[in-house]
Formats: C-alpha cells, structure tokens, sequence
C-alpha cells in the first residue's frame, strides 16, 4: 500500500509561519490569503492529529509536538531546495518591510518614495498599514513610521517632524450653527474625539479651561476623522499637510485667526532596531527617509 504523505504547500505554510511567527506575513511570502494560509494549517493538523500552534488572539506560538515537528519539517524542505537545478538564478533581491499609519503613508510617504526606488532600484519596498497607537510590535517589519508620544522601550526612535494642530470644519456645517467668532463659541459646536488629536492641549492654547470631550463621534485614524469634518458631521483637529488640499478646495474652513497648538501630544517617529542598521538596504532607506522629511 502507497505510503500517505503530508501535502508539500500545507508543509511549507507551516515553516513560513514558524519562522516569521505571523500567519500574515507568512501569508504574503507565499502569494496566498491569510485565510489560505489558516486553511493550509488546519490541513497538516488534521494529517498529523495534533495542534501545531497555540493561538491567542493575532499571537500564534509553536505548541511541543509543534516544535518537534519543525525541525523534521524543515529537513525536509531543505534537501528539497538544495537539491541543485539547472539554470536556477540564486540571486535574492534586499528588501525593507515598513509598517506605517494609512494617513501618512499616504499623504506623505507614498508621494516621497518614487524618489528612494529611483535612487536605490536594487532594493525592494514592502508596505504594511498599522493602526497608530494600537499595533506596537516590530516583530514582523524591519521600520516602523509611528504616530505618538515618541516613547518607545528598548527601540531606537528618532522624530520625523511634528506640525500645528488647528481647528477646521466644513462650510456646510458652520451653517447650521451659531457663528464661530472666537473659540469659547465652540460650547455650540460638535467636537469630533479622536484619541490621535485630543482636543484638551488645544484648549489650554485657546485660553479655555475645559475638559476633554467625552461625547460625539470618535475617530481613530486622522484621514477618516479629515472626512467626518468634511461631511459636517462637527469640528475637528487638523494638520497642515493632510488638510491642505481641501482648505484649498474650499471643503474645509480653518477657524478662529490661526490659533494654533505648536507643539501636539503627538508626532511622528522613525522607529527600528538597532541591530538592522547592520543592513544596507534597511541602513540606507532610514537616512532617506530621515532626509526627505528634514525641511517639513
């Protein structure tokens, strides 16, 4: 009778898992969905009739049988690979995974890197969007571009720059309020919350002694709050660089002469490892990056 063997791609998911300790990024090694890949790893479960992972929440950890597994696993697919091919190109392209916030990347990062892949066309860029101030792991990327305080244990951080907030709100909503003459006008308004641009340091620059809002809507991502001040849903904290473009269109109006908080809770920060500056690709695209900020 045939011998029974483990399918190859549900053995090879669980290597690249193993390895990168995520089933998203091992997911996009192999070309395949997330769900793909938790499929693929359900599969060599149900062939060996044991749990290779423990699962808690987005963490995954080898379970014992797990381990073991592994070594024999990769044996395996070792003797596979270096089993010499003709004509096989061994060259490996050096790439650089960046996790980002969605708003910066792409108001402000995406808009800059033509001018690093032109520089440097041998390195290859891999994007990832985090949700600032939620996903603080540098376990699966190599930089990190994070949105806060700028106090990061044990991890090098350095600022990429920092602008004003200021209040703006659309045309259409000041209509249907009591005229926004100077800041205490705002008791009338609706405040958009947001936990990136708190409103309580903006206060104080105003001359208000209030309290932070603790009603109306609330929006974790600078780019979505941008579109709820935009569609009258209140008033809302903004930067120069992401509100620019619809202060121009008219979609946005600032309020209140330019008073301005100059130095926010909160900017952004370059953040790694010391150890992948031992990398050029990675040593190169941080002083690019420090560079293409340095003016703002």
């Amino acid at each position: 009778m045939a011998t029974r063997l483990p399918p190859v791609h549900a053995l090879s998911a669980f290597e690249a898992a193993s390895r990168h300790n995520s089933f998203a990024i091992a997911a996009e090694e192999l070309c395949i969905t997330p769900s793909a890949l938790s499929h693929r790893i359900r599969l060599l479960e149900d062939f060996v009739g044991e749990r290779l992972f423990h699962r808690d929440g987005r963490t995954i950890n080898l379970s014992e049988f797990g381990r073991r597994y592994l070594e024999v696993v990769r044996s395996a697919l070792r003797t596979l690979t270096d089993f010499p091919m003709p004509s096989r190109d061994a060259v490996v392209q050096p790439k650089v995974k960046i996790v980002l916030p969605p708003t910066f990347a792409r108001h402000m990062f995406i808009p800059r890197l033509k001018q690093f892949t032109q520089m440097y066309p041998e390195i290859g860029i891999e994007l990832f969007l985090s949700v600032p101030l939620y996903d603080l792991s540098l376990s699966e990327s190599d930089v990190e571009i994070r949105f806060g305080a700028g106090r990061y244990a044990n991890l090098i951080t350095e600022k990429l720059f920092e602008e004003p907030t200021f209040a703006v709100a659309s045309p259409a909503y000041l209509k249907t309020i009591a005229p926004l003459k100077k800041p205490a006008d705002l008791e009338h308004a609706t405040l958009l919350r947001s936990a990136l641009e708190p409103w309580q340091p903006w206060f104080e620059v105003a001359g208000l002694d209030w309290a932070e809002p603790s009603t109306a809507l609330r929006v974790d991502d600078l780019g979505l709050l941008l579109e709820t001040i935009r569609h009258g849903h209140g008033v809302g904290l903004a930067r120069q660089h992401f509100a620019q473009e619809l202060l121009d269109k008219g979609e946005l109006v600032e309020l209140f002469d330019q008073v301005h908080l100059k130095t926010p809770p909160h900017a952004y920060y370059v953040v790694y490892d010391s150890r992948v500056r031992e990398r050029r690709e990675v040593n190169v695209f941080i002083d690019w990056l420090r560079a293409a900020f340095a003016s703002l």
